[in-house]
């Protein structure tokens, strides 16, 4: 039990660190949330502060969810090739510190960068599989958004089709991320199916409300 408290405080932590918001207000000293969509994610890092800040933005929250992941799989190592479950609930504390940011008052970003970096660090093939997917359309649609929810759509599917051993807990934790991340989408839904939401690259930032 002290393990694993330990293992999700930690976890949770981890993906708490807000380095969009940190890495603006330290280079700019802006708060990256009075700015565009309002967002503290590499997306809106990269409109508001630049790409290079965007950029690192997502290779920082990308690498906090991996270490969460690998910190639990030390302690709780695979079986068989699957992930242990304390591994799976290290990333579901991450991806959840992320969104829900103890240091910004429960208020983060969207998940998907630091969901990336768990499902890589838990299942690399799957999620390859969906940043794939993620790049066709975004190549194809330049909506980061989009590109962001069906991406998280795949994942479940993927899980399925690449993961031999389909262990319930296992298939659980990555379905709760994907619906998480999506639902934490919504203003951007309504966005698309309105046909307001911004492409990236675009002057036009997209409302936070």
């Amino acid at each position: 039990m002290i393990l694993w408290t330990s293992i999700l405080v930690v976890s949770y932590l981890l993906g708490s660190i807000p380095f969009g918001f940190v890495l603006v207000w330290m280079l700019k000293h802006e708060d990256v949330r009075q700015t565009g969509s309002g967002n503290i994610g590499a997306t809106n890092v990269a409109r508001s502060g630049g790409k290079g800040l965007g950029l690192l933005t997502l290779l920082l929250d990308t690498l906090k969810g991996v270490a969460a992941v690998l910190l639990a799989l030390h302690f709780a190592p695979r079986l068989n090739g699957v992930p242990s479950n304390l591994a799976v609930a290290a990333a579901v504390a991450a991806v959840v510190g992320h969104i829900f940011t103890v240091w910004l008052g429960f208020k983060g970003g969207k998940g998907i960068a630091t969901a990336l970096g768990v499902f890589l660090a838990l299942l690399p093939m799957m999620a390859l599989a969906c940043l794939a997917v993620f790049i066709v359309v975004f190549a194809l649609t330049r909506y980061v958004s989009l590109a962001s929810i069906l991406a998280a759509l795949s994942v479940p599917l993927f899980t399925w089709l690449l993961v031999p051993t389909r262990a319930p807990v296992l298939l659980a934790g990555v379905s709760f991320i994907s619906l998480l991340s999506i639902v934490k989408h919504h203003a951007n839904i309504r966005r698309l199916l309105s046909g307001t939401e911004s492409k990236f690259g675009s002057n036009k930032a997209a409302p936070s409300r």
